[in-house]
């Protein structure tokens, strides 16, 4: 089983909680958001036009919990390569049986799935510096905390995975404000990462300079982050927590560190990982590794899920490259290997069949 997983960043506590952890089945929480920074030409390859990116989170969702179907409400937004990341997702939850709930943290439309609203809203482009209401992070940041704590009491432990189109311009944003280097260190769905275009909208939106970490997400912020931010802070002190995603959850680890200490919050750093894909953690045109190091105690594991011998072309995309990660793949793969002892022969063949089943 650990030969599926590998350790980037604190290999005694990624070990230890990757053991603690072994034949348990975990509970995936999915958030979604929206900021107006992923409707920018380039900024994202999670769509291939901005009028398709907008329906990216709610389009996922759908096929997250719905699978296959004849007749999607929202279809999968095409991409210019690759294919979404919601496949391996879906994979993993369909073939193990591992419960899903979608949370909706601000959406322009609302999704075609049953989805629990926490009444947020859609951020506004990092470049404004003026992304979202204190009054709305403050809201998320109290409803991340209530549902941490409910889900962790019914489940052995939690995967909490996102979906937000720009979201690692909105995590670069966060990590700056919060004083951590992160310039060329985040990924993005690009095959080569847009480091000089993200950066500009970043300076731009800091050029205020909020100085208190919710102040810092109502800035340059996007939903998900404070919500997920509640969400494991509140979990973590009974249970185990996997921040599935790269960047943006690295962003959301620095975020949890900052409010607990700010706030006087009890939290438990031991129970939390972030749990991404290989080809995140070993992105050449980002640094999510050293990204890692640079924050407090910050376990960082992935999948060693290959696609080079896929039989389909659109995951090979993966190998050089593009799309990454999202919607939690990298965490639900690294579940099924902990819970079901999943090498990479059960995660491609699950994610090939889910694929030749849509078309």
């Amino acid at each position: 089983m650990t030969d599926a997983i590998a350790i980037y960043t604190q290999e005694t506590k990624a070990r230890s909680w990757i053991n603690r952890h072994k034949g348990k089945k975990p509970h995936f929480a999915c958030v979604l958001g929206f900021t107006e920074t992923g409707l920018i030409p380039g900024i994202s390859a999670a769509g291939a036009t901005a009028n398709d990116r907008q329906f990216t989170a709610i389009a996922d969702a759908e096929f997250l919990v719905n699978g296959v179907q004849p007749n999607p409400k929202f279809p999968l937004p095409p991409l210019h390569v690759g294919a979404s990341p919601v496949y391996i997702s879906r994979a993993v939850v369909e073939s193990l049986e591992i419960p899903v709930t979608v949370f909706d943290a601000g959406l322009p439309r609302s999704p075609s799935i049953s989805a629990i609203d926490l009444q947020g809203s859609p951020a506004r482009c990092v470049s404004t510096g003026a992304a979202l209401d204190l009054k709305t992070v403050h809201h998320l940041f109290h409803q991340g905390l209530k549902w941490g704590e409910k889900l962790g009491d019914s489940a052995d432990y939690l995967i909490l995975g996102e979906c937000v189109v720009g979201g690692t311009t909105t995590a670069l944003a966060v990590l700056t404000g919060l004083g951590i280097d992160a310039v060329e260190k985040v990924n993005s769905s690009h095959s080569i990462c847009n480091h000089a275009q993200k950066w500009e909208l970043v300076q731009q939106g800091l050029a205020s300079q909020p100085d208190d970490p919710f102040s810092i997400v109502a800035a340059v912020g996007d939903p998900m982050q404070i919500t997920v931010a509640g969400m494991a802070i509140a979990a973590s002190r009974s249970r185990g927590v996997l921040l599935a995603g790269g960047t943006q959850m690295l962003a959301v680890y620095a975020l949890i560190d900052a409010i607990a200490e700010k706030e006087s919050l009890a939290w438990n750093q031991n129970q939390i990982v972030i749990g991404t894909t290989r080809w995140v953690a070993e992105d050449p045109t980002g640094d999510t590794v050293g990204l890692a190091l640079g924050l407090k105690d910050a376990a960082l594991i992935a999948t060693r899920l290959d696609f080079t011998h896929s039989r389909w072309s659109q995951l090979q995309a993966y190998e050089r490259g593009f799309v990454k990660e999202g919607v939690g793949a990298g965490g639900c793969s690294i579940a099924a290997s902990v819970f079901q002892n999943w090498g990479q022969a059960e995660l491609l063949a699950a994610i090939e069949q889910l694929i030749d089943r849509q078309v």
